[in-house]
């Protein structure tokens, strides 16, 4: 009998440190609904959940979540908010629902999450759960007839990088690290018991189409691209600026360099002087001179996280024009027959 609680206990452990990788997010259609109704209902104002469930191999499965209270930011109301995330914890073990945490979602403004917050989240999570995704939901673009569920999680080159605290330029090109590196997209399947889905077949219409296939025939996108503008040019603005400051650190730099440049050669003609005359030549460094004192440079992970903003912004203009040309050239041909 211990033999087998042995060799039972060994294979728990080899398990565990041999965890396949994260392949899937397996979300519930409830939980799907309450993540929409809780967003769309504070809508523009950004909200947080938690997400609860099982994580089972290569699958994250997200059986339930419960919103987070809308609270400033304040010390006193954010620990009323943690008492309130335990509590509701506790609330659904009693009641034998999953409460396991598995992660968090979140609502944004036309996809623009990308953000150092979200990072110290993600790193604040990992130090208790190993894997945990970040469900980003955007209510902008119900309107479009799109359900924008997006799951998230940091990859594990870049949780190396933070953790050290090592953004520079040769860091990053030794590790071979670029803004695309940053966050890993999650594959998303909605699942529903047997019971729902049979539900669900009795509720649907005898209508070919519904009001979901309408709303994704709307040509009327202008406020969505003149947001989608708008937000592009401050990142464009931003990106500027944090250029800016790389230019700022090289003529430093380069300046430095060139006193040092300067020093050295001052002080290796004093040498030869102090030789001739038979006396001990003074050392070519003197760490206690500031044009010796190496300059900081700044770290990249602000422009890696607009760059990944500005991706975004255009590859929702060019996806919904797309959607745009294909809609006029369908109207088009339905005119003419």
């Amino acid at each position: 009998m211990a033999t087998m609680a042995r060799s039972f206990l060994q294979a728990i452990s080899k398990d565990e440190a041999v965890a396949p990788p994260l392949r899937v997010v397996q979300i519930e259609g409830l939980a799907v609904l309450k993540i929409i109704k809780h967003c769309k209902e504070f809508a523009p104002t950004l909200v947080t959940g938690q997400l609860l469930g099982l994580d089972v191999g290569s699958v994250l499965e997200v059986t339930n979540c419960f919103p987070f209270p809308v609270r400033d930011d304040d010390e006193e109301i954010e620990a009323d908010g943690a008492n309130y995330q335990l509590e509701m914890m506790r609330c659904l073990r009693e009641v034998n629902v999953d409460n396991n945490t598995v992660g968090w979602y979140q609502s944004t403004v036309l996809g623009s999450y990308q953000t150092v917050e979200l990072i110290e989240t993600f790193m604040n999570y990992q130090e208790n759960i190993k894997r945990c995704v970040c469900i980003i939901y955007d209510p902008s673009k119900a309107d479009l007839g799109v359900l924008a569920l997006k799951a998230l999680k940091l990859s594990d080159s870049f949780m190396e990088l933070y953790r050290a605290g090592n953004f520079t330029g040769d860091k990053l090109r030794e590790k071979n690290f670029s803004w695309m590196d940053i966050f890993e997209e999650i594959p998303i399947k909605v699942s529903n018991s047997a019971l729902v889905s049979a539900f669900m077949t009795e509720l649907e219409t005898d209508a070919p189409v519904s009001q979901g296939d309408y709303d994704r025939l709307q040509s009327s996108t202008t406020p969505f691209l003149e947001n989608n503008m708008e937000f592009l040019i401050k990142c464009m603005d931003d990106l500027s600026m944090e250029q800016q400051k790389f230019q700022y650190y090289y003529r430093n730099l380069s300046r430095q360099q060139a006193q040092q440049q300067a020093w050295l050669q001052k002080r290796r003609t004093e040498n030869l002087a102090r030789r001739s005359a038979g006396e001990e030549p003074l050392p070519e460094e003197d760490p206690s001179n500031p044009i010796f004192k190496p300059i900081p440079e700044p770290s990249r992970l602000e422009s890696f996280l607009i760059t990944n903003q500005v991706s975004n912004f255009c590859g929702q203009i060019n996806g919904v024009a797309g959607q745009n040309f294909s809609r006029l050239y369908l109207t088009k041909a339905l005119h003419e027959n």
